[in-house]
């Protein structure tokens, strides 16, 4: 009789187990049923918010619910990283990221969370090539190749801005001494919004930026772009040479953005999510806007994405090695 009584309880905890389950997926599939939070570990008005606050102007018109930005700035985006691997994985909290993530762990000693574990990887979002900016007024020399001779003859004259220690912009700026010989003193900001402002007003004399938040200050002529990183000239500023043809070919640094969420988050949230963000960058308004902003929409989800993101933690290692970068 007893053994009776607890089969019948297992059996009605099974069902109900089953019942909460089957709750929980018909939740998902409902997703989003209320406004989506996406922490940017960066300032506003950096080059992370150039493309997350069009992205979630168009992720509202697809689903109908608000993506809100929850900018958390500070120690070269890790603060931000932290916050959002600890965020309830539900669905509802997001982490729009970026190559300053993959290079953090050789960078950073003691991260309170990996970046490789503690995140379900969603998509690849941006991929921009790096630009070498000056203010105009503070750099007189028209040329990449009038720059590095001054820069040869004068080491430590000339400073450079980033968006903070460990970010691309810091390793950026550590290559681009290393292959041209020269010493320019780094002066790190908490993000590239700031760094922007500060090379604009002209107290700063260059900065190693992504196309995306310096396009827009290149085009007002705020800014002086010398040079982009790569093989190739960006279609969006086809008057800037590119690293090869002034005599830097191995200069290939990109900023790319990725969206991430905490781990644990449901497969079933995580499918409409990722189908919810191809719908958003399909848009022809984000297309237009990452076109002028010289970045591509790259097509790399789940699995591949996260892949991706490791071998860029492996391949960022080695360039913190070889540049002799560190925190400041």
């Amino acid at each position: 009789m007893i053994h009776d009584m607890q089969r019948r309880d297992m059996l009605r905890l099974a069902a109900a187990g089953a019942a909460l389950a089957g709750f929980g997926a018909r939740a998902d599939a409902n997703w989003p049923a209320k406004p989506v939070t996406m922490v940017v570990p960066f300032p506003a008005g950096g080059g992370t918010d150039a493309f997350a606050r069009p992205l979630a102007a168009q992720f509202s018109k697809v689903t109908g619910q608000t993506l809100v930005i929850d900018n958390r700035g500070g120690a070269g985006g890790t603060v931000g990283a932290s916050i959002a691997a600890k965020a309830q994985p539900d669905g509802y909290t997001l982490f729009m990221g970026a190559v300053h993530h993959a290079i953090a762990p050789s960078i950073y000693p003691k991260l309170d969370y990996d970046i490789e574990k503690d995140f379900v990887p969603i998509m690849l979002l941006a991929n921009v090539p790096q630009v070498v900016v000056v203010n105009p007024r503070r750099v007189t020399q028209s040329t990449l190749q009038e720059f590095v001779a001054y820069a040869k003859k004068n080491p430590g004259k000339l400073n450079y801005a980033s968006a903070g220690a460990g970010t691309s912009h810091h390793l950026a700026g550590e290559l681009f001494k290393l292959q041209t010989g020269t010493f320019i003193t780094h002066i790190p900001y908490r993000g590239a919004g700031p760094m922007l402002q500060d090379l604009i007003a002209g107290n700063v004399d260059c900065g190693f930026d992504g196309l995306g938040s310096s396009a827009q200050h290149i085009k007002a002529g705020r800014i002086k772009a010398l040079m982009v990183a790569g093989s190739q000239r960006n279609p969006a500023f086809p008057d800037v040479p590119c690293a090869s043809e002034v005599g830097l070919p191995d200069y290939t640094v990109t900023t790319w953005y990725g969206l991430w969420a905490p781990k644990g988050t449901p497969p079933e949230a995580v499918a409409r999510i990722t189908e919810s963000m191809r719908k958003a960058l399909a848009t022809d308004e984000t297309r237009t806007i990452w076109t002028s902003n010289g970045s591509e929409i790259p097509n790399l989800t789940g699995a591949a994405y996260g892949q991706f993101v490791g071998s860029e933690v492996r391949r960022w290692a080695g360039v913190v090695k070889a540049s002799g970068a560190k925190l400041e």
